[in-house]
């Protein structure tokens, strides 16, 4: 039986760890997203992967397949939620993922974050700011609390940008 494994991989190895796997005959899954880059002389579309630093790879839970993919170049580790057993991941989740991917529609990347959360903004105008997460009409607000005065300001903002403290 097969499973899915989530692979880590070396920065910016993406395309070709999942290149080399595919030679191998291994199956692999690696979701990407088409962004329009801007240079100062051209404006061009390129696919960038939705998790940089990982790969999905479906093979069977046995260490000489584990083996095979840890030999491919590029590759760190397969993820495990226990130190040596790698963990499989439903297969419900990955075909979920590639629906969403072929779908064409516009994907974001929420870090997995709860209402009330203590974040921090590492991207943008904001960058450096502390404050609290809260959700309003389908959008991501972040708080800037002072206590003293008992009052809140907020502004929208993209969760991609901030992440927990």
């Amino acid at each position: 039986m097969l499973n899915w494994y989530a692979l880590y991989i070396k920065s910016r190895h993406e395309f070709v760890t999942n290149s080399e796997l595919t030679k191998k005959g291994i199956e692999t899954f690696l979701p990407v997203v088409r962004k329009r880059r801007q240079w100062k002389d051209r404006k061009k579309q390129i696919d960038f992967p939705l998790f940089p630093g990982y790969l999905f790879v479906h093979i069977k839970p046995r260490p000489e397949d584990f083996l095979t993919v840890m030999k491919a170049r590029g590759t760190v580790t397969l993820l495990s939620a226990e130190p040596g057993c790698p963990t499989a991941i439903p297969s419900v989740e990955i075909t979920s993922l590639r629906l969403l991917v072929e779908s064409g529609k516009p994907i974001d990347i929420y870090p997995h974050l709860r209402e009330g959360t203590r974040v921090i903004v590492r991207k943008g105008p904001l960058e450096g700011a502390e404050g609290t997460l809260k959700t309003k009409d389908d959008h991501c607000m972040f708080l800037v609390n002072v206590e003293l005065l008992g009052r809140s300001i907020g502004v929208k903002i993209h969760a991609e940008d901030i992440e927990t403290i």
